[in-house]
């Protein structure tokens, strides 16, 4: 029985001005997609990660296993004149 690792990732979604939503996976660079609603876009990076890693040389995906704690998501508020 082969064994299998789950591997978590945060991922980016940000609602684009024309509909839909695009989403990104800080940790594995390039490794992004979209999706016309936020279910859709959640499938596709999901299938996005997997293809990545299977063509990732493994030092990328040791190097994204490890914990990245310079990613924060902090939200802020300007006035617009």
């Amino acid at each position: 029985m082969k064994h299998k690792t789950i591997l978590n990732y945060q991922a980016v979604f940000q609602k684009e001005p024309t509909g839909g939503y695009a989403v990104w996976i800080p940790e594995l660079p390039g490794c992004a997609s979209q999706g016309n609603t936020l279910d859709e876009a959640k499938s596709n990076i999901e299938e996005a990660i997997q293809l990545y890693l299977e063509d990732a040389p493994d030092d990328v995906v040791r190097e994204a296993r490890s914990p990245r704690e310079q990613f924060f998501v902090r939200e802020f508020s300007a006035l617009s004149v």
